[in-house]
């Protein structure tokens, strides 16, 4: 089984994540994907505690078996090459994937332990930006059977402007959230 880790903030959870993980296994890339929220260590702006954001994933993607959401990052500061290993660990005998955008690849090396991710695992890139993707995975050549470009296109939706439109009291339901998760937002009195 090829399986996706997700890493992010999410928060909030938008309908862009969703897309990305449903149509990367609707396009044969992935046969499942673990949502990873980042933990509470890195100080984001905004940021919500775990348990919210944990449950407003499961929320979203509660209408879709083959995805499924870790609270692995949470309790202690976590590094991508630890979390890698944790569902390598757990998952020996499936090839573990991670997803990022092409503006993380672009960084990729200043990343703790990255050769030893690019070596030992398989990234599945998303465009982002208008990168160039043949111009940043050359910095990798050497991994570049481990760097899988996805064709998918992707409506860019930031977490940032979601929360500004919560905090003006601007309906976004249709258009970036799924209406559960916003339903939680408001009931949770989120990004306020």
């Amino acid at each position: 089984m090829r399986i996706g880790v997700f890493g992010g903030c999410f928060n909030p959870p938008h309908k862009m994540h969703y897309n990305i993980a449903s149509n990367l296994i609707k396009n044969d890339y992935l046969d499942r994907v673990i949502f990873v929220p980042t933990g509470n260590f890195y100080n984001k702006k905004d940021l919500i505690t775990g348990d919210k954001r944990i449950d407003m994933l499961n929320i979203m993607i509660k209408s879709d078996d083959n995805l499924s959401v870790s609270d692995y990052e949470f309790g202690k500061l976590t590094y991508t090459y630890q979390t890698l290993k944790y569902f390598k660990v757990l998952y020996p005998d499936d090839e573990i994937y991670f997803i990022c955008g092409s503006d993380n690849l672009n960084e990729f090396e200043t990343w703790k332990n990255y050769e030893w991710i690019l070596a030992n695992f398989k990234l599945l890139v998303m465009r982002r930006n208008g990168d160039d993707l043949e111009k940043i995975i050359d910095k990798y050549a050497k991994y570049r059977e481990n760097i899988i470009i996805s064709d998918l296109d992707e409506e860019v939706i930031s977490s940032t402007m979601i929360r500004d439109n919560i905090k003006d009291g601007i309906n976004i339901i249709d258009k970036y959230l799924d209406k559960d998760v916003y339903l939680y937002i408001l009931d949770n009195n989120l990004y306020r």
